[in-house]
């Protein structure tokens, strides 16, 4: 059985961004990148545990990460009742705990 896996606005507009860039550098760069997403949602979906936990927010608010494949990216998400809600798609080294607000605020 799998898990519902919803992801954020601003989670969404942060991945729109990123592909944009890649395809700048390389057409379809930014497609395989979404690509990479979606397997890493599917892989969520199934397994909502499976990530890492996040040191920068406080633990009990049960942040986790999971890295995108290929890309220097991670899923940062929480898992709420029966659902997993990815707050942000990250950069691995750009502006680190950005997205820290959005977990505190669920």
């Amino acid at each position: 059985m799998s898990t519902r896996v919803r992801v954020d606005p601003r989670a969404a507009d942060e991945l729109e961004g990123a592909a944009d860039w890649y395809d700048r550098q390389r057409p379809g760069l930014g497609r395989e990148l979404v690509l990479e997403v979606r397997v890493a949602i599917r892989s969520l979906a199934r397994n909502p545990g499976a990530g890492s936990p996040v040191e920068v927010v406080d633990p009990a608010l049960g942040v986790r990460r999971v890295r995108v494949r290929r890309f220097p990216y991670q899923l940062v998400y929480l898992v709420i009742d029966m659902d997993v809600l990815v707050i942000a798609i990250a950069h691995d080294r750009r502006r680190p705990g950005y997205w820290a607000a959005r977990a505190g605020s669920r």
